[in-house]
């Protein structure tokens, strides 16, 4: 029964940490974590642990594909050289760094490597989460890095792991071959994936079924190019940025309507349940240790989220002024930002769920069959750097935002604005030719003719701010009041033909579903036509 009582208590837990999130400000991630924390001193939830297989191949897919098919590509092109280089060089400094601080304090080189390799990449999730009010600009470089430095972290922990049990060997060119062979066989391997998609969706025309090939995709890049060891991660990553640009070429309405809420409400369930979980790993991560290693431990928590801030700062500082120094173009001058910027970036490199998992899996014995060293050491520093990255940066960014004065992003509002006026400006203007393709009745010509002048008439006037509304904003707000108001009576209308049993439930399912969606649509303020 401990299967249904974790649902049970993990779906309260979320529903409670949310109401909370909202009305104290604090960030769900950060509540949820504390609450599974808490949670672990109750007896019958002490033996709930994550399972690393479970989030390396069944969350991480989920997660990383939505973060990815979310994501701007046009940001990622015009930041690439920047994602580059904290993907991979910034994760290679960070996991040397860490290592070098945690032999320090006594662990085996092995071992050490193994920690910093797990606690090295920043985490998508968590970033999504807690560095979404960030500047649109700075939270895609942040998703991206996010995205992409797992296949490099994982490509480290992997020869870390097996030099450590005896089953690899260090030597430049093996690992040069793996990193070749991660990140060139993974992105083969997402566009693979991605021109199956291009090949298949637009021959089913159920949306159910659509959807089903939608939810395949991150499963099939990454268990094709975990088959041949490529990086799973970037052929997941990879694939979702080519769906996001071909999607909405091949997909359909009904199907997309489905994708979104599928996607929005699985992900929200998953990222929550995961935050809770890894509270309840640390709170294990502390039981397993004797009051020896405590010490140790907590002082080796410490130690490295110094580093990794401190690594991270310097490397974002040193590599923009020597990309200043190589690269003197006017456009990149022009996406040069401040070191307060920079410290907001280091502030939001959050741990997540990835390094905890890397973590979980470290064997338990070496090749020789003794124990792997350190193993509960590098599991409790692990769950400690992802708790303090969560709660302490995620607590400390909102301030560090407001002292570094970042610009005003109305970026998505002014680039909306302009996709709205000029898609119902060039459907105004073909209309004469589709009616006339069509044989439309002049008269319902010119009803829509009207409907799409006045579209644009309320998208302009809406562009003029809200100091002087223009009164025909006011009376579009209007309209839409009352619009709202007469939707609600005859949704009330509907439901009293069901309970009088003059219409079957399926009917007002079926009329309920057109009434929601048009409410939906009156209360996010989208004037019609669409």
């Amino acid at each position: 029964m401990i299967g249904l009582e974790l649902v049970v208590v993990l779906g309260v837990v979320i529903v409670v940490c949310g109401v909370l999130a909202r009305r104290t400000r604090v960030a769900d991630p950060i509540l949820l974590l504390v609450a599974g924390i808490v949670l672990g001193f109750v007896p019958a939830l002490r033996q709930v642990h994550l399972p690393p297989e479970l989030m390396l191949l069944v969350f991480l897919p989920a997660l990383l594909y939505w973060e990815a098919i979310t994501t701007s590509l046009r940001e990622i092109r015009a930041t690439l050289r920047g994602i580059v280089l904290t993907s991979t060089l910034l994760v290679v400094a960070t996991a040397a760094a860490v290592a070098t601080a945690a032999h320090v304090l006594g662990i085996p080189w092995g071992p050490a490597w193994v920690l910093g390799a797990a606690v090295a990449p920043t985490d998508a999730t968590a970033v999504g989460v807690l560095a979404r009010a960030l500047p649109r600009r700075t939270v895609t470089v942040l998703r991206a890095e996010s995205l992409v430095n797992d296949g490099t972290a994982l490509v480290l922990y992997g020869v870390a792991v097996g030099v450590t049990v005896g089953e690899e060997t260090l030597g430049a060119g093996h690992v040069t071959w793996l990193f070749v062979l991660a990140y060139g066989g993974g992105i083969a391997v997402g566009l693979l994936v991605a021109r199956l998609a291009v090949l298949v969706r637009p021959r089913i025309d159920d949306p159910m079924l659509g959807n089903v090939v939608i939810l395949l995709l991150p499963f099939v890049a990454f268990l094709v190019a975990e088959l041949i060891e490529a990086s799973g991660v970037l052929a997941v990553v990879v694939c979702g940025l080519v769906m996001s640009q071909v999607g909405p070429r091949i997909g359909r309405a009904a199907t997309r309507q489905q994708t979104v809420a599928f996607w929005s409400i699985s992900t929200y369930l998953i990222n929550a349940s995961l935050f809770v979980l890894v509270g309840l790993e640390a709170q294990s991560a502390v039981r397993n240790l004797v009051s020896e290693d405590l010490v140790t431990a907590i002082v080796g928590v410490a130690v490295v989220c110094a580093v990794i801030l401190v690594v991270r700062f310097g490397f974002l500082v040193l590599s923009a002024y020597t990309i200043r120094l190589v690269d003197r173009r006017p456009s990149q001058r022009g996406r040069r930002v401040t070191n307060r910027a920079r410290a907001v970036s280091t502030v939001a490199g959050f741990r997540g769920a990835v390094s905890l998992a890397a973590a979980l899996a470290v064997p338990a014995h070496l090749s020789s069959g003794a124990p792997f060293p350190d193993r509960d050491l590098i599991v409790f520093i692990t769950c400690g750097v992802v708790a303090t990255t969560l709660v302490v940066q995620g607590l400390l960014l909102a301030p560090t935002v407001r002292w570094a004065r970042l610009p005003d992003d109305d970026g998505v509002a002014r680039e909306r604005r302009l996709a709205d006026e000029t898609a119902a400006q060039e459907a105004l203007d073909a209309l004469p030719d589709v009616a006339a393709a069509l044989g439309t009745d002049p008269s319902v010509v010119d009803r829509l003719r009207g409907e799409y002048e006045e579209h644009l008439t309320l998208l302009r006037a809406r562009d003029g701010g809200a100091d002087d509304p223009d009164p025909a904003v006011l009376l579009d707000d209007e309209y839409t009041e009352l619009r709202l108001v007469l939707l609600a009576r005859k949704r009330a209308t509907v439901v009293r033909l069901r309970d009088q049993r003059e219409i079957d439930d399926t009917v007002l399912r079926q009329v309920q579903a057109r009434l929601d969606l048009e409410e939906i649509r009156l209360s996010r303020g989208d004037p019609a036509p669409e």
